[in-house]
């Protein structure tokens, strides 16, 4: 039987780098069937950089645009954008931390769809930035087809971001995501009209949004707000405020402390 790393206790103190190695290794003597996959993902590279690059291309490689075309595109983004491996690293801790089925940096990395998405559309919006629109969209299609996650390559994330379970998860083209958010599976960050224009929800810091819930519109999230699951959001909802239904009002009063942290999703009052 395989061991678990624990790395609840020095968390901090190494990097995800370093731990994500150490958990390779530990699972590849445990299992030495996947040992040559292990090798192949992170143990035969020097950095993360290379390791992502590497796993994102090995996803989204296929026939029209094969695994060493991806990688070379996702070396470049990574190395003219620094701040990209550190969101991703973000991430990666933010995964481990908020949520209770995952049992070290290792899983996310490998296995979840989620975190893959969000890094994969992180070099996406490398590319729209430089104006290579054509092939970022290329990406956007790709990642949606295998991932189930459909973000335009427009939208702006910030760190510490989790997608959980993420099947069907929509970001529109302006949607604007802050740091520190937490979002489950089956939500839609959308528009309301066919205005070119601004027309996409602005998620705050530290927000929590529920399974199946739909944010519409040029609207704002505010920071450490919840929405319930399954609520249709059309206004504005101030900060540290839940709101649940359809459409969407507020419940209760304050919202618990970081609840993008917590995953809380209790509605009772605070």
């Amino acid at each position: 039987m395989a061991h678990i790393v624990d790395i609840s206790s020095d968390k901090g103190t190494r990097s995800v780098w370093s731990r994500l190695r150490v958990e390779a290794a530990t699972a590849a003597a445990g299992e030495p069937i996947l040992a040559s996959m292990l090798h192949s993902v992170i143990l035969n590279h020097e950095r993360l950089e290379d390791a992502l690059s590497y796993i994102l291309a090995s996803k989204i490689g296929g026939e029209n645009m094969n695994v060493m075309q991806v990688r070379e595109i996702c070396d470049q983004a990574l190395a003219k954008d620094p701040e990209i491996i550190h969101k991703v690293e973000a991430d990666a801790l933010a995964v481990v931390e908020r949520d209770a089925a995952c049992i070290g940096l290792l899983q996310p990395f490998l296995f979840y769809k989620g975190f893959l998405a969000l890094q994969a559309q992180r070099i996406a919006h490398h590319l729209w930035q430089e104006e290579r629109q054509t092939i970022a969209l290329y990406l956007q299609s790709r990642v949606s087809e295998l991932f189930a996650v459909d973000a335009h390559p427009a939208t702006r994330i910030g760190s510490g971001v989790m997608l959980d379970h993420a099947t069907g998860i929509v970001f529109g083209e302006t949607t604007v995501i802050g740091d520190n958010v937490s979002i489950m599976q089956d939500v839609t960050l959308g528009g309301t009209s066919t205005d070119p224009g601004d027309r996409h929800p602005k998620i705050k810091d530290g927000v929590l949004i529920g399974a199946g819930a739909k944010v519409l519109g040029n609207i704002s999230i505010g920071r450490d707000a919840r929405v319930a699951a399954g609520s249709v959001v059309l206004k504005d909802v101030e900060p540290r405020c839940t709101v649940a239904g359809v459409p969407a009002k507020p419940v209760g009063g304050k919202s618990c402390p970081e609840p993008a942290k917590t995953m809380n999703q209790l509605l009772e009052e605070y």
